[in-house]
């Protein structure tokens, strides 16, 4: 377990809305500012969101972030939700999509949705070595903060790129390592859906077809990897089809 820790979130706040409020996961190496559209989104659909920032990322504080492992995440997940008037649905990208998965039991979520989320096995790998220390988004492609040079973001234009670059930072190497090794999940903790992008070549379709549970999925035509989280020309339709998969799967409770 790390140090002393803050947490911040971003809040927007739907009034008189029976739903289960969102909270949203960021990626490795980022922040909850990746999600501003996406709560603009969820707000006009009524849905009220909260885009937290994981311990040692954007505006919240950890003693150690070298030493932060998958488990601590989950943990700020679950502190996060003891704020609320009701259990939330999370909704994950990349990193933040397993550790959504990992949180889901402690939350009591009665759904979870991973953009692209990192991959639960079946088994963990024990040889893989768990180092300290970290890492920034160099590691993922990003090596320049120009928004005109970013292949890793084909499919998102100069203000999403720059909102993209906002929010990158520093990312804890032990928990890159221990997905590396594998984050073993038996059971799904709830009904989930998980999106992918057709232009997405670090998670695609494909890589989760030996899930060790049953999920639906739902796939975007023209979405990168970025582009799932920030690419507004596809976010309406995201939006819609994960909506009503989520009026589907999640009983609105009475007021």
């Amino acid at each position: 377990m790390s140090g002393m820790v803050i947490l911040r979130a971003h809040s927007s706040v739907v009034e008189g809305d029976a739903r289960p409020p969102v909270i949203l996961v960021h990626g490795a190496a980022n922040s909850g500012g990746v999600w501003t559209f996406w709560q603009d989104e969820l707000a006009r659909r009524g849905w009220s969101s909260h885009a937290i920032d994981l311990r040692g990322h954007g505006a919240s504080a950890v003693a150690e972030l070298g030493t932060t492992r998958m488990a601590d995440y989950a943990d700020d997940i679950g502190t996060l939700a003891r704020t609320l008037r009701q259990p939330p649905i999370l909704i994950g990208w990349s990193m933040g999509g397993l550790v959504a998965m990992m949180a889901a039991p402690a939350c009591q979520a009665p759904a979870c949705v991973g953009l692209a989320p990192s991959a639960p096995t079946r088994t963990c790998e024990t040889s893989v070595p768990l180092r300290v220390g970290v890492f920034g988004p160099e590691e993922y492609g990003i090596v320049d903060r120009d928004p005109g040079r970013q292949p890793a973001m084909p499919d998102l234009d100069r203000d999403e790129r720059l909102i993209a670059l906002e929010s990158l930072g520093r990312e804890s190497r032990f928990a890159r390592d221990e997905r590396k090794a594998g984050i073993v999940i038996a059971d799904a903790p709830c009904p989930i859906l998980i999106v992918t992008g057709t232009a997405d070549t670090q998670w695609p379709r494909r890589r989760y077809d030996d899930l060790p549970f049953g999920t639906d999925h739902l796939e975007v035509v023209g979405a990168s990897h970025w582009g799932l989280v920030l690419n507004r020309r596809l976010l309406a339709g995201m939006g819609s089809a994960v909506g009503s998969w989520l009026e589907k799967n999640v009983p609105r409770r009475r007021r």
